[in-house]
């Protein structure tokens, strides 16, 4: 992600979503004492062409490798191409910058999307639902609903998205809500069916992005902690 350093502001307060699950959900509660503070901060606003772009040639890569791509594809344009300009380029440029041709032609899908109107403006964006913003950027190839999700989330600042799919989401939840044992690692039928996290998160509305980042922080809680580094000095 392409960061200048500011930070923007959310367009909710979360002192006030924080209160409202602190009240509506006990053991949430717990959690978000556990957790501390609510420190998400949005980062700089790319167009949402520019968004999915880079979705797209961070998918399925470790961070690492992804990052070169995106460097790579942003050196050879010199910044984040155009769409028509992405149209009119040539694959060989892009294969030579570590881009697969599946997400060459999920890029060329973006742009010509973006071009005929299916991907919206940020400022159309602004006035749709999430559900709307979900089924338009959903036709993109290679966009599915998860994208789309931390987008809303940690792009655009809306509270109340839930992304029931998330590994992180299903494992936080699980580690926050049910009995599990303390002998064995978590397994994957400890993960909770979305029927159950739907139920759950109603009572979270209208701040779900919220209680999702706290689900985020009940794994890091799990986490063992690193071994202290013994001095030199001992």
């Amino acid at each position: 992600m392409i960061n200048n350093g500011r930070s923007r502001k959310l367009p909710f307060d979360p002192a006030e979503a924080v209160a409202h699950l602190q009240a509506a959900d006990p053991k949430l509660a717990e959690l978000i004492r556990c957790a501390g503070p609510f420190t998400l901060r949005l980062a700089p606003a790319p167009t949402p062409f520019e968004s999915l772009l880079e979705s797209i040639l961070y998918q399925q890569l470790h961070g690492k490798a992804a990052a070169t791509i995106h460097r790579r594809v942003r050196e050879y344009f010199g910044g984040d191409p155009a769409p028509q300009l992405l149209l009119n380029t040539p694959d060989e440029p892009l294969r030579a910058a570590g881009v697969s041709g599946n997400k060459i032609k999920a890029l060329r899908d973006l742009a010509a999307r973006t071009l005929d109107g299916t991907v919206p403006t940020h400022a159309a964006i602004r006035k749709m639902s999430d559900a709307e913003v979900i089924q338009r950027l959903t036709a993109v190839r290679g966009i599915g609903t998860w994208t789309v999700e931390m987008l809303l989330i940690f792009r655009m600042g809306r509270p109340d998205v839930f992304p029931i799919t998330d590994y992180g989401v299903r494992k936080g939840y699980a580690l926050t809500f049910q009995r599990l044992p303390k002998t064995r690692p978590l397994e994957a039928s400890d993960l909770p069916k979305p029927e159950v996290l739907l139920k759950r998160g109603k009572r979270w509305a209208p701040f779900r992005s919220v209680a999702s980042w706290y689900l985020w922080r009940a794994c890091d809680l799990a986490k063992p902690a690193p071994p202290a580094r013994r001095s030199s000095l001992q």
